[in-house]
């Protein structure tokens, strides 16, 4: 079965009205998206999503030993955890406003090398204070992430086909809600890896989702 691509995920505004009493879907070619496309671009998204989802989990049993090397205190430890969650909750109305204005594979894209920044840097923390930092960084990438890709979830796919698809969504959410700590916890207990790599663990799956994205969505 065939569904057409809505012009929000190609452009900034969608056009409503025209022939047909079609409002918001159909895309600017006429070309319809087939299951296989589909599947192809949300591979994408939901590897954005898993990525948004385990770095606010992986770091969960590793912070005692983060912070205990960084040298920080208490408030270090709780704010290792809320800075991320704050950043994330303040910016993700402001991600869905420009998806209102601009093309939603570009903020997306955005999105992702925020979060890959964000990362890398966490992973070469040499204080909590620096650490805490990056992880409002990655917050920002996050709540792109958890945001947009919901909403070109909705607009390439049609309303009545959503439901098969939303699945896919809900599986990532836990893997990566139940997967991380426990992914958290094998990185940090393994000599030759150590605590930074829970921030790196994530970017390998970033890079591949940026990728899959500009290939895939139009």
């Amino acid at each position: 079965m065939a569904t057409t691509t809505p012009t929000g995920v190609r452009g900034g505004h969608a056009k409503h009205g025209g022939h047909g009493g079609h409002s918001g879907s159909g895309a600017p070619d006429g070309t319809p998206m087939t299951h296989r496309q589909i599947m192809e671009a949300l591979t994408g998204l939901l590897l954005g999503m898993f990525v948004a989802i385990l770095s606010s989990t992986v770091v969960s049993n590793a912070l005692p030993e983060i912070i205990s090397d960084l040298g920080g205190g208490q408030s270090a430890y709780t704010w290792v955890v809320t800075a991320s969650l704050l950043a994330m909750t303040a910016t993700t109305p402001l991600w869905g406003k420009l998806s209102d204005l601009f093309s939603k594979k570009l903020l997306v894209q955005i999105a992702l090398v925020i979060y890959v920044l964000g990362s890398v840097v966490a992973g070469l923390s040499t204080s909590s204070g620096m650490l805490i930092a990056c992880r409002v960084v990655q917050g920002i990438g996050v709540g792109g992430l958890s945001a947009l890709a919901q909403i070109v979830m909705a607009a390439m796919i049609a309303p009545r086909e959503r439901g098969r698809y939303s699945g896919y969504l809900g599986a990532v959410f836990a893997v990566a809600t139940v997967g991380g700590p426990l992914l958290g916890g094998v990185i940090t207990d393994t000599s030759w890896m150590g605590w930074r790599w829970c921030f790196y663990v994530g970017v390998p799956f970033a890079i591949i989702a940026l990728i899959v994205l500009q290939k895939t969505l139009k």
